[in-house]
């Protein structure tokens, strides 16, 4: 098989209905005739219009060139100032978006730290979260304390338009033990270095507890969307999937906030495959009763609390 009919191949199995033919003369702006000509071989494709149709159609040029596990992903912009940190979320409003008119969306969330949905808004937490991430992608904003820290003032229009997905969506979390480590640790860190007051770090391990609250309420609720799992065996990463019908996206982390993303079929539908796996093997905390979602929530609860007591240690001690 020629690598122009591997191409045409790849692109029926994205359109999986409808005229091929048309399929390449809409992605390249040509007549039927043209289109006709090329999918039947009569004429070949140039560079420009195979990578035209790779990118229309999100196809890797590697995978048809040399028939390998190359995947297409686009990826999140980098944050390396403050002003980037609302194109940042600009963005990521945008690719979510894609699910606001969708009535069955369902999203799958691998939890190593507290997902991004519960960590925006108006809350001193959120706040924090933002100072946290600031301070490790940007390396301008390096010193400053977090009593100076002022979020983007338009930041908030596109963090609705994120959540306003999240709580539409059926949602399916995978938590352990180590979830809320990171945040702690974070405050832990600020309050040690300087950059962070008593009384703030105070307040937001009392914004932990609340947030803890508000996640086990829901996860006890019978009626509501939100499925919460318990999973004791693998490393959770962070990953995120967000599925409605037949179209699935996955977003894969390689920084704090930096994700490539990706709408491989193939490679979606493995990832959504092992979520469901993992999900059967872990602990749903929804249907197993009273006693494990306080065990799971109860010890989380203590973790904060050590942490909180150590604020009133004596300096000599916290060195």
């Amino acid at each position: 098989m020629s690598q122009q009919d591997v191409l045409l191949s790849v692109i029926r199995q994205k359109i999986k209905s409808g005229s091929l033919i048309d399929a390449v003369a809409v992605a390249l702006e040509i007549s039927y005739d043209a289109a006709h000509r090329r999918v039947s071989s009569k004429s070949k494709f140039s560079i420009e219009e195979a990578v035209t149709l790779c990118r229309h159609y999100k196809i890797s040029i590697d995978a048809i060139l040399t028939g390998s596990n190359s995947l297409v992903v686009e990826k999140t912009m980098e944050i390396e100032s403050m002003a980037d940190m609302s194109n940042y979320f600009s963005q990521s409003a945008g690719y979510i978006q894609r699910f606001a008119n969708q009535d069955d969306v369902s999203l799958y969330y691998a939890a190593k730290d507290i997902p991004l949905f519960y960590t925006i808004g108006g809350s001193l937490l959120s706040k924090f979260k933002l100072f946290v991430w600031t301070h490790l992608l940007a390396s301008d904003e390096i010193n400053m304390p977090f009593e100076n820290f002022r979020a983007p003032e338009n930041l908030q229009q596109h963090v609705t338009r994120i959540r306003s997905v999240y709580d539409k969506a059926a949602v399916h979390e995978i938590w352990n033990d180590t979830t809320i480590n990171s945040t702690l640790q974070q405050i832990h860190y600020f309050f040690e270095s300087g950059l962070l007051t008593r009384e703030n770090a105070a307040l937001l391990y009392g914004d932990l507890r609340e947030l803890l609250a508000h996640v086990e309420e829901k996860s006890a609720a019978k009626e509501s969307r939100y499925h919460l799992y318990f999973h004791e065996l693998i490393i959770l990463n962070n990953n995120v999937i967000f599925a409605s019908g037949e179209n699935k996206s996955m977003f894969i982390p390689y920084t704090a906030l930096g994700y490539f993303i990706t709408e491989d079929e193939q490679t979606c539908n493995k990832a959504y495959d092992y979520f469901q796996r993992q999900m059967k093997s872990a602990k749903s905390l929804k249907l197993s009763g009273t006693r494990d979602r306080k065990i799971f929530f109860n010890k989380a609860i203590r973790k904060i609390d050590f942490y909180a007591a150590k604020l009133n240690e004596p300096e000599e001690l916290l060195l």
